[in-house]
């Protein structure tokens, strides 16, 4: 039997958009926690997928309130679901996200959020000496079909310590390495969508693997990670 997501769902959750407040919740705080364990199913379908051709460390299925204490917006609940998926660290890197929203918001999204500082350095460096391979991952006609190019933010110029005219300028600048893809409500509810979500993470792979390889290196080639 294939896992799917209940339109049960984002029928609750574009009726809590309407009525963020913590007194609507508690009344209808059971029909929150019955979806929400079908959308735990969701998620786990979704990492013994990943797990069938990956190696995941941990699933993590994000809470539904809102921190609101550095926020200008004071809605006390978050009106989607969000849950990532994390590779065995440190000999994989990357992750995986998936997203489910009313309204067709729904998306996933893969790559590198937030890299630490002495990882962004050494995936510039990497650019800078040599950009052929990444480039190669990016141009492939499957890969674009279903990821397009890299989103996320970037610097205006050149990051200190690098010529603002190199040829890799492009991908030097980038301070976030992500991807993403998005899903009407007709996709998500499709039977099928499961399955959709698994073929487009085992595209990134090449991505990963790519990755993987650099942030375990050093520049001259040597591995970094300790026995």
């Amino acid at each position: 039997m294939k896992e799917t997501v209940p339109k049960s769902v984002f029928n609750f959750l574009k009726k809590l958009e309407k009525n963020n407040n913590r007194e609507w919740f508690n009344d209808n705080k059971s029909e929150f926690k019955a979806l929400e364990n079908e959308v735990k199913l969701v998620y786990q379908a979704v990492y013994n997928n990943l797990n069938k051709h990956d190696e995941l460390d941990k699933l993590k299925l994000f809470r539904i309130y809102r921190d609101v204490r550095f926020s200008k917006n004071k809605a006390p609940y978050k009106t989607h679901f969000g849950g990532s998926f994390h590779r065995i660290k440190p000999r994989l890197r990357g992750g995986y996200y998936l997203h489910l929203q009313p309204n067709n918001e729904s998306f996933i999204a893969t790559g590198f959020w937030e890299p630490a500082k002495e990882d962004l350095h050494r995936i510039r460096k990497e650019f800078e000496m040599d950009d052929e391979e990444i480039r190669a991952i990016l141009d492939n006609e499957n890969f674009k079909s279903i990821w397009g190019g890299f989103v996320g933010d970037e610097l205006k110029t050149a990051p200190r310590g690098f010529d603002k005219n190199h040829k890799s300028i492009d991908l030097i600048k980038r301070k976030q390495f992500i991807f993403t893809k998005k899903f009407t409500d007709k996709d998500v509810f499709d039977e099928d969508f499961i399955q959709v979500v698994d073929k487009a993470f085992q595209a990134i792979r090449p991505y990963f693997n790519y990755m993987s390889d650099v942030l375990t290196t050093d520049l001259n080639g040597m591995s970094t990670l300790k026995d």
